[in-house]
C-alpha cells in the first residue's frame, strides 16, 4: 500500500450546513452533489467530500455517535503567515470554532487551528524551514 490517500470523506449529521460552510464560507466549489454525498473541486489534490455521517458509518461498520477526539487533524499547509492569518478569519466568519488561534509553533513555524461545524478539525500551517512542503496552495 502506497503513503496515498485516494479521496477524504467526511461524515456529516447536517450536509446543508457543511456545503455552506465550504462553500460560501471558504470558498470551495462542488464538483459533484450526489445527494447522499457532495464532492468538492480539488485542483489535482486528493478530492474532499460529504456523505451523511449514519450512511458513512453504516457503509464501514462502526457506530456513528463517537465521541472526543477522533485521532484525526486535516492539514494545509500554504506559504505564508499572512495566509494562514486570512484563512483562519474565513473560517471564523463562516462559523468554525477556532480551537488556537494562529501563533507561533513550538517547532519554529507559524498556524492554528479550527473545527469546522461538524466537529472535523484543521490545522493550519506555514514554515520558512523547508521547500518540499506539501503546500496546499
Amino acid at each position: 500500500m502506497k503513503a496515498h490517500v485516494s479521496s477524504i470523506l467526511l461524515g456529516v449529521r447536517d450536509m446543508d450546513r457543511a456545503k455552506r460552510f465550504y462553500t460560501e464560507g471558504l470558498g470551495w466549489k462542488v464538483q459533484n452533489d450526489f445527494g447522499i454525498s457532495v464532492f468538492f473541486e480539488s485542483d489535482g489534490a486528493s478530492p474532499v467530500g460529504f456523505y451523511s455521517r449514519e450512511g458513512l458509518a453504516g457503509q464501514v461498520g462502526t457506530d456513528q455517535e463517537g465521541s472526543g477526539f477522533s485521532g484525526l487533524v486535516l492539514t494545509y499547509v500554504v506559504r505564508s503567515e499572512t495566509r494562514v492569518d486570512e484563512i483562519m478569519a474565513e473560517a471564523a466568519k463562516a462559523g468554525a470554532k477556532v480551537l488556537k488561534p494562529a501563533d507561533a509553533l513550538p517547532w519554529g513555524g507559524y498556524g492554528g487551528t479550527f473545527a469546522d461545524p461538524e466537529g472535523y478539525i484543521w490545522s493550519l500551517g506555514y514554515s520558512a524551514q523547508g521547500t518540499d512542503q506539501p503546500y496546499a496552495e
